[in-house]
């Protein structure tokens, strides 16, 4: 497994002041504390992305296409870069915010794997996928709207090959409020101990509460197995987060 160096990125104080003036989105100042929120926001994200590499590694296949959709910054598609030992496969990073896909080239540049990436600019609602070995998600569908989930996870499934993957990471909800209220709080814990003020945590919570929906993990594993994935496992966890494997049948 290869290691990279971590990209530069400014510390995280988006949510210090005593009102975050809108709903959260993905522009120029979040892009520039991205890789600080988000280690910082979310339980095994350092774990979940070079993970990411091995689990490519083991699914990708020669003379394919595979995807990061909801790219970011490209921690998850150098990951997937890194994992790819076929000369012959296209590797395509996919982000609806230009500032994200303007950093994102910076740090492809950076990166010293040979393997071209294609970066686009668009809305992975619209993009166009075709003869897939390996996709991922990585904490991104929980920013789709709701009724547009599921048919885009079933033109995934259509344009991954038998024997392909899909790689999913998202932020859950607990079928018992008292789990729910736990795994909160434990998530809460994890921002405190990663130097986040209770204004921080609160402000936050606040700016995504229209814009990140949550669903359970049943949720999540009846859609996929609906939508044509025959394996759908849950390969880590940890409070409110997890990262599924779910595998075409061959």
């Amino acid at each position: 497994m290869t290691r990279r160096p971590a990209p530069e990125t400014e510390p995280d104080r988006l949510f210090a002041q005593d009102r975050y003036p809108e709903d959260f989105r993905f522009n120029a100042a979040v892009a520039r504390v991205f890789p600080d929120m988000i280690r910082r926001s979310v339980p095994g994200y350092t774990t979940i992305v070079p993970m990411i590499e091995v689990i490519t590694e083991r699914f990708a296949q020669p003379v394919s296409n595979c995807y990061d959709l909801g790219c970011s910054l490209g921690a998850a598609t150098l990951a997937m870069r890194h994992g790819i030992h076929h000369d012959n496969c296209t590797l395509v990073g996919v982000d609806n915010s230009a500032d994200m896909i303007e950093r994102c080239h910076h740090y492809v540049a950076l990166d010293d794997h040979p393997l071209p990436v294609s970066l686009r600019c668009e809305d992975i609602l619209d993009t166009d996928l075709r003869d897939a070995s390996v996709t991922t998600l990585n904490f991104t569908l929980q920013f789709v709207p709701l009724a547009r989930r599921t048919p885009l996870l079933h033109r995934i499934a259509e344009a991954t090959r038998p024997g392909g993957a899909l790689i999913l990471s998202e932020k859950i909800r607990f079928e018992s409020e008292h789990e729910q209220q736990t795994q909160t709080l434990l998530h809460h814990e994890f921002k405190r101990a990663n130097g986040y003020s209770d204004l921080e945590i609160s402000q936050k919570r606040t700016a995504l509460e229209k814009v990140l929906l949550p669903e359970t993990l049943h949720a999540h594993k009846e859609r996929l197995r609906g939508a044509g994935f025959s394996e759908v496992m849950v390969w880590y966890q940890c409070f409110n987060f997890v990262s599924i494997l779910a595998v075409k049948p061959s």
